[in-house]
This record gives C-alpha cells, structure tokens and sequence, in this order.
C-alpha cells in the first residue's frame, strides 16, 4: 500500500514537474549565434581534464570528483574515455562512443546509459539528453540527465546537467573541462 501511494504521488509530482518544465526550459536555438563555435570532434579530441561537483536539492556538494579524458575520432565516430576519481576515494570509468549525425545532432551510447543520448549543437552551446544508471547503496536507480555544455575558450567548457527521477529533480551536476 505504502509502494502504491509513493508511485501515486511520484507519478503526480512527475506530471507536475513535467508541465512547469516545459514551460521554462532552455532552447538550443537560443546559442546559435554565440561564439566560440562549439565542434564536439574537434573540442572533445586528445586529452582533458575535469573538475565537478555534484550537489543536493537544496544545492549542498554531496560529491566532489576530476575527471582524465581521453577522446578521439575516427571520421563521424568518437570515443571518449572518462577516469573518474571522487572525493571519498572511489574511481569509475565510463566508456561513450559517440557518432556524428547530420545537422549538429549527436547519437552517444556508454555501459551505464539506459539505451540512446540524444544531443545537438549551437552556436558555443550543446544539448545532450540520456537516462543513466545510477548505483546508490546497493540499488540501481534509472535516473533522467538533461546535460548543457557551453564553450567558453578554445580550451574550456562549463557544464551543467539536472538529474531526475519520475520527473523530479534530484540534484545537479557542474563541472569545468580543460583541453591539454
């Protein structure tokens, strides 16, 4: 009874949440003319170094974390390999292979991303949208990412993803990329 009333409720809360978001979300037409020109295959090659939080609802760092990548192309194919190393000391490695499509449009898959990410350039902007498997204490949640990165310099990118569950919001995600 307890489980049926929290889907009940989560199920509210997710329409809910999905009516107000639709109203307020960003549009990737809106970075179309800002510049520099962000080219994933071009910025995403050879190798970079992140630095990121990850931070509650209420904006309280839960997890600090850095990043290695190391990225490469071979024509509309990309590889992106992430070393992660967190604050309490644990390490993880995510594996997206990417594929350049037509008209900014990116296609991305990785072990733990729960089918496709869809993502699109803009102008100094990119959009990338995926579920992810997420483990928390011995259980796997699918949560949902909606992931923007912003060219800043030829070297640096800011990023920011809101992550959520059954339409909530659980936290996010900021991080800086550096290119070596």
């Amino acid at each position: 009874m307890k489980r049926r009333l929290f889907l009940t409720s989560a199920t509210a809360l997710s329409a809910s949440a999905l009516a107000l978001s639709g109203c307020a979300s960003q549009k990737i037409e809106a970075y179309a003319n800002d510049k520099p020109l962000f080219d994933l295959p071009s910025y995403f090659n050879g190798v970079l170094d992140a630095y990121g939080v990850f931070t509650d609802r209420s904006g309280q760092v839960v997890k600090r974390f850095t990043v290695v990548m190391t990225c490469s192309w071979n024509g509309d194919a990309g590889l992106l390999d992430e070393a992660f190393s967190y604050s309490d000391g644990t390490t993880q490695q995510r594996i997206w292979r990417l594929q350049k499509l037509a008209n900014g449009k990116f296609t991305g898959r990785a072990d733990d991303v729960v089918g496709e990410a869809l993502g699109e350039t803009q102008g100094n902007a990119f959009h990338w949208a995926y579920t992810l498997s997420l483990p928390v204490d011995g259980t796997v949640y699918e949560v949902q990412f909606d992931d923007w990165m912003y060219r800043m310099t030829d070297k640096v990118v800011l990023n920011k993803a809101t992550m959520r569950k059954f339409g909530v919001r659980l936290g996010e995600v900021t991080l800086s990329f550096t290119k070596r």
